[in-house]
C-alpha cells in the first residue's frame, strides 16, 4: 500500500522546485510571437525530454552516487541545502530574474524547448537532486511508483499551465505570480530543512 503522506510530500516537493507557475511567464516570453500550434509543439517537447531527464536519473543517480562514495544521506543533506539555496532565490526573485535573463538571450532561437525550456528550467539541478532523494526515501515498489506517478503529474500541470499561459498572464497579472511564487518559495523552505533533518538522522545526529 503507498504511503500517502509520503506521496502528498513527494507532490509538494516537486512542485514547488519544478514551480510550474513560475515557468509560465518564462514561456510566454520564449514562445512570444508564435501561433499557437508552435506554442503547444514547443511545450510538448520541453516536457516530454524534462521527464525522459527525471525518470533517467530516478533510476541511475543513487548508482552513481555509490559509484563516487557518496552515501544517500550526505547528498540528502546537500539536496536539502540546494533546495534551500533555491527557495531563497524564489523569495526574493533571484530565480525569476535569472530565467527572465535566460529568456532574453535565447528569444532569437526558433525552438527553444531542449534550451532552456527542459534543460534547466524544469529539468534543472533542483528537480534532478529532487527526485534522486525521494527515490532513496521510498520503503517500497508503489512507493516508487507513486514517486513516478508525482513527476508526470508535476509536468502534466507544467504541460496545461503552457497550453494556458496567454488566459493565466491575463488573469493574474505580473504581482499574481510574484506572490504565488513567494508563497511556495516559503514552503520548499521548510521541506529543504526536512530533508536536512532526515539526512542528519541518518548520521545518528539529533536522534537524542
Amino acid at each position: 500500500m503507498m504511503d500517502a503522506t509520503f506521496l502528498i510530500t513527494a507532490f509538494a516537493t516537486l512542485f514547488v522546485v519544478i514551480d510550474p507557475i513560475g515557468l509560465t511567464p518564462i514561456f510566454i516570453a520564449l514562445t512570444q510571437g508564435t501561433d499557437s500550434a508552435h506554442r503547444r509543439a514547443v511545450g510538448l517537447r520541453a516536457c516530454l525530454i524534462a521527464c525522459g531527464l527525471l525518470v533517467l536519473f530516478a533510476f541511475l543517480g543513487e548508482s552513481v552516487l555509490g559509484f563516487i562514495g557518496i552515501s544517500m544521506s550526505a547528498f540528502r543533506i546537500a539536496g536539502g541545502i540546494l533546495l534551500f539555496i533555491t527557495a531563497l532565490d524564489m523569495l526574493f526573485e533571484r530565480r525569476t530574474k535569472r530565467r527572465e535573463d535566460k529568456a532574453d538571450e535565447e528569444d532569437t532561437l526558433p525552438d527553444p524547448s531542449v534550451f532552456p525550456l527542459a534543460i534547466p528550467l524544469v529539468a534543472g539541478p533542483g528537480s534532478i537532486a529532487t527526485i534522486i532523494l525521494l527515490m532513496g526515501q521510498a520503503q517500497t515498489t508503489l512507493d516508487t511508483i507513486g514517486v513516478l506517478l508525482v513527476m508526470v503529474a508535476n509536468l502534466a500541470i507544467c504541460m496545461v499551465l503552457f497550453l494556458l499561459s496567454s488566459p493565466i498572464e491575463r488573469a493574474f497579472g505580473r504581482i499574481g505570480i510574484v506572490v504565488v511564487t513567494r508563497l511556495l518559495g516559503m514552503l520548499l523552505a521548510a521541506l529543504s530543512v526536512q530533508f536536512v533533518l532526515d539526512g542528519l538522522r541518518d548520521f545518528g545526529i539529533g536522534t537524542g
